[in-house]
């Protein structure tokens, strides 16, 4: 017996006001695998209700109490931690490999990450006879996407938990199971009640429901763009904080005096991991121009060792995209870039050869691509790299700079000073260079239409945090 049909409200697995199923698709298979609920503002009523009525004790609980709680929900997350794997490759199509190497491990790192943070941070300081003062924001509605299931929901709970908040959690309908396994995590390590809640549902029907809602203090909101525009004018009128982390089309700027080789090919399968369903994916490569087809060779080679196929075969590196919408915008795109003009170097459009059933996509590589173009221009969501030459350094800044985004940025050079140089010079809120490893430590959220607001470690409890000054506190 499951939870899915089931929502988790005020410390217990309850059943939706109005019951309404909706179906999980296996990207793989195109076919159903279980259905959830769906919720409607009655279920978030009672969400919201639950959370506010937990806030007053909860916030006033010790670190060593929230540490103890964040510790235990480490603890189970790692009994769970192959369950949770299977899930996400299931509802989402990640490979299993990837799944339990990237997608499950970035729930536990974000989990070991903000323990040690809290374990470090200074909740309150003297300024003079004044005592700055952080704590708890309130009620937090988080809404998180599909495409790192574990990594955004621990990235939101755990600082959120982390700062006293209670919340209510919306996973996304399209892969809500890994979202149903982490709440019965909260549960089995003894979260109190009402202090952490899940309501499945759509966007419309409880995405905006929770924006909107009066007693909610804060929304953290991770997704595309299009959606956060929606979700910041739905919290408007209640005028709380909005954290997002939206969009992205970051530039790689591979520079003249990089390991080329090296450079274009970790390019290529960075921006094809996760099947290319990553916001921070370096989708747009930029090549000095008097080596555009030498880069466009080495990308052909990597681009044509991505087998793809079952997420559950040992040798597949790239699953389906998530969803019959997504696959359909990708086809779009890459026809575009066909008739844009761009070189299809590899890949195009329709399945891989041998793939009939399934959102497989092509990974495909376009050079000559120029700035103007739509596949420069619009978040691509799958495996589809764009490369575009570049005469001067300040070109290839200036163009990639030229976006409505500003999430992540890449530069790669054999020298860390010149590379340090451009990097100071890019809009955006992480900047990679010679493609370091994932640091959780770091802040991560973007300029622009990118989003606002930190996540990650310290960052992220800072976002879950009011500061409050007590004037005449005392020395």
């Amino acid at each position: 017996m499951t939870n899915h049909l089931k929502f988790y409200i005020d410390g217990k697995w309850t059943d939706p006001v109005v019951p309404r199923a909706l179906e999980v698709i296996n990207p793989a298979t195109e076919e159903a695998f279980t259905s959830i609920s769906a919720g409607s503002a009655a279920d978030v009523e009672l969400a919201v209700k639950a959370a506010k009525a937990a806030f007053p004790s909860f916030s006033l609980t010790t670190r060593e109490e929230r540490l103890k709680l964040l510790r235990r929900v480490l603890e189970i997350y790692n009994e769970r931690y192959e369950e949770i794997a299977e899930a996400v490759s299931l509802e989402m199509g990640a490979p299993l490999s990837f799944a339990r190497e990237a997608q499950a491990w970035a729930g536990q790192v974000h989990l070991e990450a903000t323990i040690k943070a809290l374990e470090e941070y200074e909740f309150e300081h003297q300024r003079g006879t004044t005592r700055v003062v952080h704590e708890a924001i309130g009620v937090v509605g988080l809404i998180t996407p599909w495409n790192w299931p574990l990594n955004q929901i621990v990235c939101k709970v755990a600082p959120a938990i982390a700062a006293g908040c209670t919340m209510v959690l919306k996973p996304s309908e399209i892969a809500p199971v890994s979202g149903i396994i982490f709440a019965e995590i909260m549960d089995a390590a003894g979260t109190p009640k009402g202090v952490f809640n899940l309501v499945n549902g759509d966007g419309p029907s409880v995405g905006q429901v929770i924006a909107s809602h009066p007693d909610v203090d804060m929304v953290s909101f991770t997704g595309s763009t299009r959606a956060g525009i929606i979700v910041a004018k739905s919290a408007a009128d209640t005028v709380k904080r909005v954290a997002q982390e939206l969009g992205g089309k970051s530039a790689n700027i591979i520079l003249p005096d990089a390991d080329f080789e090296n450079a274009v090919a970790t390019g290529v399968t960075s921006c094809f991991a996760n099947s290319g369903q990553s916001c921070d994916a370096p989708t747009r490569m930029f090549v000095p121009q008097d080596r555009h087809d030498e880069a466009l060779a080495i990308a052909k080679s990597v681009a044509e060792t991505q087998t793809v196929g079952d997420p559950t075969s040992p040798g597949t590196v790239l699953g389906p995209v998530v969803s019959q919408v997504q696959f359909d915008k990708i086809q779009r795109l890459i026809e575009a870039g066909i008739k844009e003009g761009a070189t299809l170097v590899t890949g195009g459009l329709g399945r891989p050869d041998g793939l009939n059933r399934g959102y497989y996509v092509k990974p495909t590589v376009f050079g000559n691509v120029q700035h103007e173009m739509t596949i420069s221009r619009e978040e691509i969501f799958g495996p589809v790299l764009a490369i575009l030459p570049y005469d001067s350094e300040a070109e290839a800044i200036t163009k990639a700079n030229d976006s409505v985004y500003g999430l992540a940025a890449y530069v790669q050079s054999k020298d860390i000073a010149h590379a340090r140089k451009v990097a100071a010079q890019l809009r955006a809120g992480t900047v990679n260079l010679n493609y370091p490893d994932w640091d959780t430590h770091a802040p991560f959220g973007g300029y622009k239409q990118s989003g606002n607001g930190r996540e990650y470690a310290d960052w992220g409890i800072h976002d879950f945090l009011e500061i409050k000054g007590i004037v005449g506190y005392g020395a």
